[in-house]
């Protein structure tokens, strides 16, 4: 396979022209000047001294060499080289809750929006990790398997909204049962979930996914999105205008608090911990630090195709034919 590096350099390949008509108004220069100020005799022995054919011949290798610095200069690039890369982190599940209750909008703009802000600030920041993304509400699904690459986990990230989940709720059992599933190995260490989430779980047997994942090996790391003290959710139609508060069956507006207390017990009895979000994100570095200080483990080889560089031959060609043109005599050599 063959190819350029900077392909936008060969349109200096346009030069060439360029080239060859400069040399075309430099002739006519010379023979205007010389038929002005010089003698007719001398001028014809003068041009007998000359030989033409070796002058175009400069030329001709100047145009060359021209081109082959221009080649050069595009970095052609031919084959490809198997470099082997080894990389060492640990297995992380992201689990995001995609209730209603992420909308309220006690953190600006709301809950939603600043986790996803939070998440995809945290798969920027991962080096050698895998990552695998949870979806969760009344239910749980896998929305990305483990991976290294973090450009795909983000623009997954990136389609889901709660308006995707018809199964409303928040089922954090669910999600770690599902969490936990994503694993692809099989030993006790290396692992680790990170659920953000408001907390107000009301399905499943949570006791039970915990002693589970601490079986597992798995660390649960919880970050609480929200404010303890609640917030209305607030609803809105397909223009996305304000229409008014969530409300029960009696008609009162639903308040939706942040369930600091279980996400505390999840991150304190499978030896994780438990951040609160906040606007500056300094959880997120504290989280880094709790997951740099855990064991790594060789995650994988990957073999990374490059192409190799051949500049190296245009430009050996464009030096040669310099030479060549220097050394090359513009006067005929004499007879006898």
């Amino acid at each position: 396979m063959f190819r350029f590096a900077n392909q936008n350099i060969l349109w200096g390949l346009l030069g060439i022209p360029a080239l060859i008509i400069f040399f075309i108004i430099v002739e006519r220069m010379k023979k205007n000047l010389l038929s002005r100020f010089g003698e007719l005799e001398l001028l014809k022995r003068l041009m007998e001294m000359v030989s033409m054919r070796n002058r175009r011949l400069k030329q001709a290798l100047i145009c060359f060499a021209y081109a082959f610095l221009v080649v050069a200069l595009a970095r052609p690039q031919i084959g490809t080289k198997l470099e082997e890369v080894e990389r060492t982190g640990i297995d992380i599940v992201i689990a995001l809750d995609l209730s209603n209750s992420m909308y309220a909008e006690d953190l600006k703009p709301n809950r939603f929006i600043r986790a996803k802000y939070e998440l995809q600030s945290f798969i920027n920041g991962l080096k050698g990790d895998r990552v695998a993304i949870v979806v969760f509400a009344g239910d749980a699904f896998l929305l990305c398997p483990l991976t290294t690459d973090y450009n795909a986990a983000s623009m997954l990230l990136e389609s889901v909204s709660p308006e995707d989940f018809p199964a409303q709720g928040t089922n954090i059992p669910r999600a770690i049962e599902i969490a936990r599933n994503a694993f692809v190995d099989r030993e006790r260490k290396y692992k680790a979930i990170v659920i953000i989430t408001d907390g107000e779980s009301h399905e499943g047997n949570l006791d039970t996914e915990i002693k589970k994942a601490k079986e597992d090996g798995i660390r649960i790391y919880t970050i609480g999105i929200g404010d303890p003290q609640g917030a209305p959710i607030p609803m809105r139609d397909k223009s996305g205008n304000f229409i008014g508060y969530k409300k029960d069956k009696d008609g009162n507006v639903i308040t939706t608090l942040l369930d600091e207390i279980t996400l505390q017990k999840i991150a304190l009895e499978t030896d994780g911990r438990y951040f609160r979000a906040s606007p500056g994100q300094a959880e997120l570095k504290a989280l880094f630090n709790e997951i740099e200080e855990m064991e790594k483990k060789k995650i994988k080889v990957e073999r990374f195709a490059q192409f190799e560089e051949r500049f190296q031959y245009p430009l050996a060609l464009a030096l040669i034919l310099l030479i060549i043109e220097e050394i090359l005599p513009e006067r005929r050599r004499r007879k006898g």
